[in-house]
Order: C-alpha cells, then sequence, then structure tokens
C-alpha cells in the first residue's frame, strides 16, 4: 500500500504554524548576546515567542516590525540606552516593558518605573524569576483574557465614579470624553481604587492590587506610579485621586 505523506505533512506543518500565532511575541533588548540567549532559551521554554535586538535602535525598528505584546528592556546600551527606547515606545505605545539593568539603586528602579516601566529585574537574575515576572505582567494586561469567572468579567467591564470611568475589556481609562492613556502597571492601580471610590486604600494594598509579585516592590515604587497616573490626570483637568498622609490613597469626588 502506497503511503500518501503530502496532507499528514502540510496538516503538522498548519498545526504548527497555528501553535505559533497563538504564542505570546517577546521582544528582548540588550547589547549582551550571552544574555539575549539565555532569555531567548527561558521564555521558548515556557511557551513563548521571543524576538531579538543587539541596541536600542534597532529595538524600536523589530517593535514596529514584530509588534510584541511585552519589551525585556536593557537600560545600558550602546546607540539608545533602554530609558530613551522607553520614552519613545511611551509615545505612542502602552506596551508591558520589564527593564533589566546591572545596578540595583533605588534611584535608578524609581526612574524606570517613572518613564513608564512595569517591572524592575535586576543583574544577575534567574530566568526562570525572570519569566514570572513576564507571566505576572501580561497577566495584569490581560493579554490571556483569563477572568475566574463570566461574571466577574461583566463586573470588571466598565467601572465607574462621576466623570472617570474604565473599561477593562478595552484596557481604557476615561475622563468624561478625554482617554487616558496608561500603562499596564498605572492602569491597575487606578482600577484598584475605582472599585471602592471613597476606600483609603494602604500602598501594600494597592501593591496587592496591582501586581502579582507585590512584596517586591517598595513605597516609593508606587507613590512613582501614582505621581504618573495623576500627572495623565491633570492633563485632561482631573485631579480625583487623595492622598491621606501617614495611611495611603483614596480615590475623592469625580
Amino acid at each position: 500500500m502506497a503511503i500518501r505523506r503530502g496532507p499528514i505533512r502540510t496538516n503538522i506543518e498548519g498545526d504548527t504554524a497555528r501553535a505559533r500565532k497563538r504564542m505570546q511575541k517577546i521582544l528582548i533588548v540588550d547589547d549582551d548576546a550571552h544574555i539575549r540567549e539565555v532569555l531567548r532559551f527561558a521564555l521558548e521554554k515556557a511557551g513563548f515567542d521571543p524576538v531579538e535586538a543587539e541596541d536600542g535602535r534597532q529595538a524600536l525598528a523589530r517593535f514596529n516590525s514584530e509588534r510584541p505584546e511585552l519589551v525585556v528592556l536593557d537600560i545600558m546600551m550602546p546607540e539608545m540606552d533602554g530609558t530613551d527606547v522607553c520614552r519613545a515606545l511611551r509615545q505612542t505605545s502602552s506596551v508591558p516593558i520589564v527593564f533589566l539593568s546591572s545596578r540595583d539603586e533605588e534611584v535608578e528602579r524609581i526612574v524606570g518605573l517613572e518613564l513608564g516601566g512595569d517591572d524592575y529585574i535586576t543583574k544577575p537574575f534567574s530566568p526562570r524569576e525572570l519569566v514570572a515576572r513576564v507571566r505576572a505582567v501580561l497577566r495584569r494586561s490581560r493579554a490571556d483574557d483569563d477572568l475566574n469567572t463570566k461574571e466577574s468579567d461583566q463586573r470588571l467591564k466598565a467601572l465607574h465614579h462621576g466623570r472617570l470611568r474604565i473599561d477593562s475589556d478595552q484596557f481604557k481609562a476615561y475622563w468624561q470624553n478625554d482617554e487616558v492613556i496608561l500603562t499596564v502597571t498605572e492602569f491597575g492601580i487606578l482600577q484598584t481604587l475605582l472599585r471602592h471610590p471613597g476606600k483609603v486604600f494602604s500602598r501594600e494594598e494597592l501593591m496587592q492590587g496591582a501586581y502579582d509579585f507585590h512584596n517586591i516592590v517598595s513605597d516609593r515604587t508606587i507613590d512613582s506610579h501614582i505621581r504618573r497616573v495623576r500627572s495623565k490626570l491633570n492633563a485632561v483637568g482631573a485631579d480625583p485621586i487623595e492622598t491621606v498622609h501617614g495611611v495611603g490613597y483614596k480615590l475623592g469626588p469625580c
């Protein structure tokens, strides 16, 4: 009996193409080829589709051509460093950004987060920890749309308080008719405040609402994110977040 190989090969190729299409694309940006190799291996093993760039200018080009779901971004690079890349990306995109740095200074960490980064990892790092952080940030961005129940999906789909509202399905925030562009973490903080207007949230509670790994960030990190959210709301004429000194923050009248 003759063996028909053609259709079988075609089906396998089709299944492979569909599987890759479902894989979330991660852009790795680092001038160290060894680090890129380690990250590529770890992310591929975890089921992601990594693409690479070796400097800042190449990173912007690869971002525009590949449209990744998340960027792992080294800070110290030739041509164009990570902070400049982050600024450029934030002009047009709210893509999640996880910073990599060989320095563990709090000032640098806060600067990175205030520029719009969503997480910060210090070299040397565990590849397993980085993959866990990537998964956590992607969950916060709702890229996998993994809500526990349809009922909770309906409850979180549209939250509003006065002139402030958010649409969790579309990952958008609005003040009246003006859209407020937020990063993943900023969106998580505002959503946490908006679920209970008037409730005073401690910094720890805001960490729990916006971070899956809330124990890795400091109080000053949350303060940095709050400043950015306030600045973006101020730009559209809003100032609803109130500071309760010695305690935390709350959402006031809107």
